[in-house]
């Protein structure tokens, strides 16, 4: 899909990247089932019914928080890290654009003022949910794609 990406190194999927240009009518998922957040987008016409459901009690394992940032308005720099710590390279995400973080480490740079939600697993377990490290020094920092 042209407005989306799948942020890869080697064969892990570290973020979903959905650009606020995406459009696509319908139901259309990011990501896959076994993710423990699922992204999607929506677009349906007017007069579109959604059957009444509820959601029936599942007993689900979460072994890492996932986490999707949906930005309102400014701009957010995101660099990945590996596991171990190690920087691979950056993304930035304007107004509109969603990413759905889903392993390795990451870290943050405000570019423009920033408006942003972050929607992820609870309950939060405090400082023991992530451990902190050193950033990389800003001139290993390599951003790919749209730089907005």
């Amino acid at each position: 899909m042209e407005h989306v990406e799948h942020v890869r190194f080697g064969e892990q999927l570290y973020a979903i990247i959905v650009r606020a240009s995406f459009r696509e009518p319908g139901i259309t998922f990011f990501s896959s089932p076994e993710l423990s957040q699922q992204l999607a987008f929506m677009s349906h016409p007017e007069g579109k019914s959604i059957a009444p459901h509820r959601h029936n009690k599942v007993t689900r394992e979460v072994h890492f928080t996932q986490e999707v940032l949906l930005i309102q308005k400014g701009k957010l720099q995101v660099d990945f890290y590996t596991e171990a710590e190690e920087y691979l390279e950056s993304r930035m995400l304007g107004a509109g654009d969603i990413i759905l973080l889903c392993s390795g480490a990451h870290g943050f740079h405000v570019i423009e003022p920033l408006e942003m939600f972050e929607i992820k697993q609870g309950p939060y377990a405090g400082e023991n949910d992530k451990t902190r490290f050193s950033e990389a020094p800003a001139s290993e920092i390599r951003i790919k794609g749209p730089e907005l």
